[in-house]
């Protein structure tokens, strides 16, 4: 990292020591990364790609000391391309899984959606209007485990229904984590979805929020994944949808959620941005 002053959101030696070994490896696999791109260390890399996750600044407005624009985005798309990004996710999930007793792979996951808003220059062709809740933009559905880890990542249109995301995500958990059994789900997830996980073996159920009590009320099985969607908004990139591309914002995701999990891992925290005294 060089004698630069280090940001909030940079990894420490420790948490390096978490991610660098599987980045290592990769390089090592792709000998033919090289020139000017091949000039910058990759854990200055991911602490671009981080710094920019958690301030949302535009790619042009990266720290001077921080590798630039052409360097970044090159190994975050060609990370995001090869699925790198999943890969070191999923592994460190397992080992937060494992810290807290766990086994490596979940048998529940909880699903749900959430529409964001995308700014002006998103291409109108992979956006849409969420029907139900008046939000343009695209739609986010997460698939997690009992922690509350991310297990499956889909963005599309906002206007594509819950029903489609569900089965796309199931589909994505069945490829990658086929010991899953069960999912949990809300009302917006309707029979399709319970058909699909039936003929593919996992159960489906509903667990509504109840119509007698006023106001905000945690819902069982259901506030994990809840809960993970508000941790992704601390990361202001995810607050408004800003790639061009929905793939570009499923890798956001699984940047946002593994910066998540090398502070798990390490029992380490982020500085607060409110100003203290």
């Amino acid at each position: 990292m060089g004698e630069r002053a280090a940001y909030p959101s940079d990894l420490n030696d420790d948490q390096w020591a978490v991610v660098g070994p599987f980045l290592q490896a990769w390089k090592d696999r792709h000998p033919s990364v090289s020139g000017h791109q091949g000039r910058y260390e990759l854990r200055e890399i991911v602490n671009a790609i981080f710094y920019q996750n958690r301030t949302g600044c535009q790619w042009a407005y990266l720290p001077h000391d921080l590798p630039p624009k052409s360097a970044t985005y090159y190994y975050f798309a060609l990370w995001r391309d090869d699925g790198t990004d999943q890969v070191i996710h999923d592994l460190l999930r397992c080992q937060a899984r494992e810290k807290a007793g766990r086994r490596e792979d979940p048998s529940a996951v909880v699903l749900d959606t959430q529409s964001i808003r995308a700014a002006n220059h998103v291409p109108a062709a992979t956006t849409g209007k969420d029907a139900a809740k008046k939000v343009p933009g695209r739609k986010r559905g997460l698939a997690v485990d009992a922690l509350g880890l991310i297990i499956a990542v889909v963005v599309t249109a906002a206007s594509v229904t819950d029903n489609a995301i569900g089965i796309r995500l199931l589909d994505n958990v069945l490829a990658h984590t086929p010991t899953v059994t069960k999912a949990w789900v809300d009302a917006g997830f309707k029979d399709d979805v319970q058909i699909h996980g039936a003929i593919n073996g996992i159960d489906v159920e509903q667990v509504l929020r109840s119509d007698t009590t006023a106001g905000f009320v945690p819902v069982k099985r259901r506030w994990v994944v809840e809960q993970t969607h508000g941790t992704l908004m601390l990361h202001r990139r995810l607050v408004r949808e800003y790639e061009s591309r929905p793939a570009s914002a499923v890798s956001r995701t699984w940047w946002a959620s593994t910066a998540n999990l090398v502070r798990r891992l390490t029992g380490t925290a982020t500085t607060s941005w409110r100003y203290q005294r």
